[in-house]
Formats: structure tokens, C-alpha cells, sequence
């Protein structure tokens, strides 16, 4: 799996902004506090709290790993699975997503690459039209037009798409100079404009031939004037249009056409330009955004038969991906228009725009800082799921304005993902005294802001990350294992024998994990409130990889990626629930079942009350009180699903002819069937096209952020750790020494292994090089 790792976010807030009042439902569009941090309810109320949101809460501890979120094709040694808590997600399938909201962008028509639209046919109608009247001489030169209008050969025997005739008209001369250009490709000859005015067009071939004495193309006689060759039998080539109008409200007509061309084609034509080409393969783009230039290059030489650079390739593609996917500065502009389609259409909206102050109040442009969206409907579907449990987390953009996706990512009644909010959580109803809990990479600014902002909230660390931390210096599997007992233990006695273990193999180890607070990251100190007892924050990570195809987009297609795959999310979770039977969902219904199973090697003992003594393998026993639905192992407690323990009391319960009732109902209703339906029955609704949004009523222009291009290729992959380099080297050479020499003795190597002295008992040298003293 693939983990993200932050770059700093930009500093202090030192601007706000708020929107106009939207007048087509009466919500507005609040800004950040200029210092603080500002929780907005949705009773009105505000939180203010003196707490600078700042930069801190994104910086790693000292010697954190930093990663960028995109997986990776190299398996981690370290890999961690949590098999009780595994992410049930469902696909959602993101490939036809495509979105244009400039309003400059122009459409091409149902063009293929290298075809284009025949208008001639519609082109002689509106001819035959114009000249309707009944009269022999109009008669005439209608049968005339249409006998031109056929198709002909051209100089080479060749039926070109593009073909011209006299008496062709045409509306306008670009629609007349765009058919040049593309005539001249398709018979690879240079064609200019000689003459180009308000009323007239002559377009002649600059293409020369070289005629000898009998007027046969051949070898001639040269002579140097000045040092140069010059050849006085060159003539230029006889293909030549003429076009022109009467008036500016009238046509254009062809009135002089020599199709016939002397010259020999070429390679290199001017006409084809890089706004020329980008026209051509803009459907092309469309239906693959990542198309490789080294392929365009060869598809377009090999189409039109001339030569094209790879430089030419690239550009073509970076313009037709501009008119595809949309301007990056002009969406700046329309963010606040976007902002009130979306809390028109999807009421209960919080969007939030930061700006960076401005010195000149008077300035028409404000320069954007970030934008925070929590959608109404899933703020409705995350309060019903009944869990109070967050995982905080973000990834980069990968435009030229880089910034990054920030996400608070809620888990649903099947353990899957349920995104709440993108850029940062705070529009959640969270008072001070909330009792919510929150899973994070360790953020060093993040501790701080939760403690002071919500001292009641849990805050819990992904052990993954801690254990990123602590291999740098403990190095082999055997402290994965022992950190791993130590984190998936769930009573306090069994955590603090694995701590002793731990000690007595490596007390450096033991001091080093004993630095942090085990209520962050072991489950024997988590409380039951969360109803989860996760230890990996894989929720933000499946979420982020669902956004690598979407985070390198304009701001305003990022923002609506996010929308559509959570709106499509959501249908297909509801195609899973119409085929789901039974009272709880799929992943309680496993749980529960597995626990079923165990519970059969178990039996149990009363006392007579309400308490149950139960006893197993592996002198496995511990004490269930069904009064309070508690029991020793604190599983019950931590997941609210019966253990075991709780089950093989519950048939006790039942031999001894109690009322049980349902095996279900002593599962929380978190896990129930009808809780998971309750979540997704708020919808995420649809938005217009960008020309039916409503118009802001801010008088300032958001410009983008300013950004200094770094040098060399953007960096798309995730940036693995020095750890993970050499293991990946590693096995490299082992897997070419075991290829080379499969038959030859192999030892095993200690590179990377720590050696403890058998005099000293100290690690990190042998007997042989020991310096201590000692008697004989």
C-alpha cells in the first residue's frame, strides 16, 4: 500500500473572504477567520478558539518518511494487514469522466483525426438555392455548378477529401483558409496567400520545378552568382485559387481554380501548425488524456505522410488538452460561480474559499489560498452511520499550481469508506466537548490543534508510519513482530508482557517505543466509543488512490472528479445493498460468524447472576458480564460485536432456558443492514453546465496562487524510502546471483543484521574486534 506523506501547507491565515449571499436559496459562502480557527455549525453557531491554523500540523516528526500518494509497484517488506478491520470498498469506475466548463472552448465537429466534415454537398444546395429562379440562363448555370461540383482527379489521379470547384461558396474566409490548409496537407505541398484583404483571396502553390531544354523535368545547367547556385529554369508550380465577395454580407466564391500541379511534394509543410494539429486530434485526446507523444508523433506522420517533431507532438497534445480538460488560470475566475451551483443543488452545503490578503483594498483580483467543501448530503449520510471515528489524510495535486487534497474519510456500517469532507474537516459539528476519535499519519502540528480545539477527542496514529520511524534504527523482522503484538493487544496485562518480551530482546527498542503514548497507538488503551478498533489509516489511502486521475486536472474538474466519483460511489453501494439478506451488513455478518465458529471450542460457567466465566484453549479465560455486554478481552467492548466469550455465554444462557432472543441484536446497530441503507439514502446530487450557473455578485477576480516551476520532469511516482531502496536492490542482486550461479553454494549474508558481542553482550561489533576489559 502505498502511504501519502504532506508537504507543508501554505502558512498562517492572514485573509478572508465571503461570498455574496446566493439569492436563489439564501445560503452564502463563508470565509476562514484571519486568526483562528473557525468550526461553523449548522444552527449558526461559531466556534472561536485562538489557535493559529498554520503549517505545523502537516510537519513530520524528526526522521519521519515522507511518501507521495501513488502505489507503488514494489511490495513493502513492511506491509501490515489488519485482517479485522479490512477496507470493503467498491469500485467505481472513473474513465469517462470528462468536463469542460470554458465558455471560449469551440466545438470541432465529429472529427477523426485527419477527417473532416463534407460540407460541399450542403455547400451546393445553399448554391442551387440562391439561384432558384426559373429563368434559362439560371438553368444553365446551375447544370454548369453541379456538373463542376463532381469529383475530380487531381494532377497526381488522386479524389482528395478536400476539393475544390468553381462557384464553391463559403460564409466566411477562415472557413475558406482552414480548407486550404488542410488541401495542402493532404497533397503535401506549401501554399501561401499572396493575396488576402477585405474582399479578395489568391492562393498560389510555392512549389518549383526544374525543366531542361525540351520543357522535361530533369538535370539543367547551373551557374554561381555571388558564390551561391542559381538556376535560371526554375518556374513556379500552376495550381492557383481565387476567391472573393461583392460585399462584407455577401459569400465568398471561388471564381478561379487550376488544380494542376507541376511540382513534387514534400515533407515539410507549413500548414501544418500546432493549433492545426491540436484541432485534428482533439477527439483523440478526449478519449485518452494519456496518450503517449511518441505515439501521436508516429499516428500523425504516418496519417498525413509529412514530417512532425516530437517537439510539434507535444505541443499539439498540451494545447488539444487545454481545450479537453480546460483552462488551469481561467477556472480561478469561476470557482465562485462554481460554489453557489453547488450549494444550489445540494442543500445543507459548506464551501469555504481562503484568499491571501491584500494590501490594496481597492484591487480587482484576489489571489487564492484553498477551498474546503463538506457536501450537505454526506454530512446527512455520516451523522445516520451513527460512527463517530475520522481519518485526516492528504495527497498532492500534480498541475501547475501543486498544492494538496486534504480529506476527513468516515468509516460506514460495512467498513468502507465515507468521505465527509475534502481540504480539511471542520464544518462537522464538532463542539469541545465532542466525543470524536480521529486516526492520522502523526502530524507533529496536528496533536496540538486536536487537544486544545476538542480535549475530549481521541487521537489515534497509524502504526504503519510509527513503524517506518522505528525501522530506520531496528532494522530486522523481529521488531515488526513484537511492535505488532504489542499494537494488536487488547487488555493492558497482555500489552505490558509483550512490552517485557520486547525489553529483554532490545531494551533500545523498548525505550524508543515507550516514547510514544501507547493510548495513540495499541489497543489495549483505545476506550469503545469509536466502535472501531483500527490501527491502520487505510481509509484516506483507499480514497486517495481513487483520485490519482483526477488530482492533476484544473481546480474546478478536481473538485467535480470528487463529486462524480462520490455520486457514482454511492449508486453502487446501493447496487450491493439491494442483493444483501439478513439483518446486519456483509462485514458484521463475517465477523460474527468467525466469532461463531471459535466460540464452539469454548464453554462456559454462571455464578448464578449475570456473569459468565468462560474458558477455552490456550488457557484462554475470561469473565463476560452480560448486564453490562462487556467482557475481559475487550473485543466486545472495542468492536460492540460479540467475542467468542460473549457468544459461548449466550448459549449458556440459552441451555439454561433464559430469553436470548437474536444472536443480532446484541450486535451495535452500527453493523445492522437498515443503518448501512439509513447512510446512503442521501444522495449527491447532479449540477448544470457551467452556462446555466449562477453569477456572482463579488466584485474581485480570483487569480491563481503563484508557483515557481521547479526544474526537470514533475515526479508522478511515489517516493519510496531509503529503507525500501536498498531491500528492492537487495533482492535484486539475489535474484541475478541465484540465476547465475544455481549451482553453485550460497551463503547466507549479514548485511543489514545487527551482531551482538558474546563478551560484552553489547550490539554492533563481535568478540574479535571487543574493546572492553577483562580479566582472564
Amino acid at each position: 500500500m502505498a502511504i501519502d506523506a504532506e508537504k507543508e501547507l501554505n502558512k498562517e491565515i492572514d485573509g478572508n473572504e465571503e461570498l455574496g449571499m446566493n439569492k436563489s436559496n439564501g445560503e452564502d459562502v463563508e470565509g476562514f477567520a484571519d486568526e483562528g480557527y473557525r468550526v461553523v455549525m449548522d444552527n449558526g453557531f461559531e466556534g472561536q478558539d485562538n489557535i493559529p491554523f498554520n503549517d505545523e500540523w502537516r510537519q513530520e516528526e524528526p526522521g519521519d518518511i515522507e511518501f507521495e500518494n501513488q502505489n507503488s509497484e514494489d511490495e513493502d517488506s513492511d506491509f501490515m494487514i489488519d485482517e479485522d478491520n479490512i477496507i470493503e470498498d467498491v469500485e467505481v469506475d472513473m474513465e469517462d469522466f470528462n468536463l469542460n466548463i470554458d465558455t471560449e472552448a469551440k466545438f470541432n465537429g465529429c472529427q477523426s483525426l485527419g477527417g473532416q466534415r463534407n460540407e460541399d454537398g450542403d455547400e451546393e444546395e445553399d448554391m442551387e438555392d440562391s439561384l432558384s429562379d426559373d429563368s434559362g440562363d439560371n438553368r444553365k448555370r446551375r447544370e454548369m455548378i453541379k456538373e463542376l461540383g463532381k469529383q475530380t482527379l487531381c494532377s497526381a489521379g488522386e479524389v482528395h477529401k478536400v476539393a475544390f470547384h468553381i462557384g464553391q461558396k463559403y460564409k466566411a474566409k477562415k472557413e475558406l483558409k482552414d480548407k486550404v490548409d488542410l488541401h495542402a496537407l493532404e497533397i503535401r505541398r506549401n501554399i501561401s496567400f499572396t493575396k488576402n484583404d477585405k474582399s479578395r483571396l489568391t492562393v498560389v502553390c510555392d512549389g518549383t520545378v526544374v525543366l531542361n531544354a525540351s520543357g522535361v523535368g530533369g538535370p539543367t545547367s547551373r551557374k554561381k552568382v555571388k558564390g551561391k547556385d542559381v538556376n535560371p529554369d526554375k518556374v513556379k508550380c500552376t495550381w492557383k485559387l481565387h476567391a472573393s465577395r461583392s460585399s462584407e454580407q455577401d459569400y465568398w466564391f471561388i471564381k478561379t481554380y487550376n488544380q494542376k500541379h507541376i511540382c513534387l511534394q514534400t515533407r515539410k509543410i507549413r500548414s501544418c501548425t500546432t493549433t492545426f494539429l491540436s484541432k485534428r486530434i482533439m477527439d483523440q485526446i478526449e478519449a485518452n488524456l494519456g496518450l503517449p507523444v511518441h505515439a501521436l508523433q508516429e499516428q500523425l506522420q504516418s496519417t498525413y505522410g509529412v514530417s512532425i517533431s516530437e517537439e510539434k507532438a507535444f505541443r499539439a497534445k498540451a494545447l488539444a488538452t487545454k481545450n479537453v480538460a480546460g483552462d488551469y488560470v481561467k477556472q480561478y475566475a469561476a470557482l465562485r460561480d462554481y460554489v453557489l451551483e453547488l450549494q444550489k443543488t445540494n442543500k445543507g452545503t459548506t464551501i469555504k474559499i481562503d484568499l491571501v490578503s491584500e494590501p490594496v483594498v481597492s484591487s480587482p483580483t484576489r489571489q487564492f489560498k484553498r477551498i474546503y467543501v463538506c457536501l450537505g448530503p454526506l454530512k446527512k449520510g455520516f451523522k445516520a452511520g451513527l460512527r463517530e471515528f475520522l481519518g485526516l489524510d492528504g495527497a498532492f495535486m500534480k498541475g501547475p499550481f501543486p498544492g494538496q487534497i486534504l480529506s476527513a474519510v468516515g468509516v460506514d456500517s460495512n467498513n468502507g469508506t465515507y468521505l465527509l469532507a475534502y481540504c480539511l474537516a471542520e464544518d462537522l459539528d464538532l463542539y469541545s466537548n465532542s466525543n470524536f476519535t480521529f486516526i492520522s499519519d502523526r502530524q507533529k502540528g496536528l496533536l496540538p490543534a486536536i487537544e486544545q480545539l476538542f480535549p475530549n477527542a481521541k487521537h489515534r496514529f497509524c502504526i504503519r508510519h510509527i513503524y517506518q520511524n522505528m525501522r530506520i534504527r531496528f532494522k530486522t523482522t523481529e521488531y515488526k513482530e513484537y511492535f505488532w503484538r504489542c499494537a494488536t493487544a487488547t487488555t493492558i496485562p497482555e500489552f505490558e508482557a509483550v512490552m517485557v518480551e520486547l525489553k529483554n530482546y532490545d531494551i533500545e527498542a523498548y525505550q524508543w517505543l515507550l516514547k510514544i503514548p501507547p493510548h495513540h497507538w495499541a489497543r489495549s488503551h483505545f476506550s469503545g466509543r469509536a466502535i472501531s478498533d483500527m490501527l491502520l489509516n487505510n481509509l484516506c489511502e483507499v480514497f486517495n488512490s481513487k483520485l490519482v486521475k483526477g488530482r492533476d486536472k484544473p481546480i474546478i474538474i478536481c473538485l467535480e472528479f470528487i463529486r462524480e466519483y462520490l455520486m457514482k460511489r454511492v449508486c453502487n453501494v446501493m447496487k450491493v445493498l439491494n442483493k444483501c439478506q439478513g439483518p446486519l451488513t456483509p462485514t458484521g455478518t463475517r465477523i460474527l460468524e468467525a466469532n461463531t465458529t471459535i466460540a464452539s471450542k469454548y464453554h462456559a460457567r454462571w455464578n448464578g447472576g449475570q456473569k459468565y466465566q468462560v474458558k477455552g484453549p490456550w488457557n484462554d479465560q475470561h469473565v463476560v458480564d452480560m448486564e453490562k455486554r462487556e467482557c475481559s478481552c475487550r473485543k466486545w467492548e472495542l468492536t460492540r460485536i460479540p467475542c467468542e466469550h460473549a457468544i459461548t455465554s449466550l448459549n449458556e444462557m440459552a441451555d439454561n432456558n433464559e430469553k436470548v432472543g437474536e444472536l443480532y441484536t446484541y450486535v451495535h446497530k452500527v453493523y445492522w443492514l437498515h443503518t448501512w441503507k439509513e447512510m446512503y439514502s442521501f444522495k449527491v446530487e447532479p449540477i448544470k453546465g457551467r452556462a446555466m450557473w449562477p453569477k456572482s455578485d463579488c466584485p474581485t477576480t480570483l487569480v491563481p496562487p503563484p508557483h515557481n516551476k521547479a526544474i526537470g520532469r514533475p515526479k508522478k511516482k511515489r517516493r519510496i524510502t531509503a529503507e525500501e531502496r536498498i531491500e528492492i536492490q537487495q533482492r535484486k542482486r539475489q535474484a541475478n546471483s541465484q540465476s547465475q550461479n544455481d549451482n553453485e553454494t550460497q551463503s547466507l549474508s549479514m548485511k543489514f543484521l545487527t551482531v551482538t558481542c558474546s563478551k560484552c553482550k553489547q550490539k554492533g561489533h563481535n568478540a574479535r574486534t571487543c574493546k572492553a576489559k577483562y580479566g582472564n
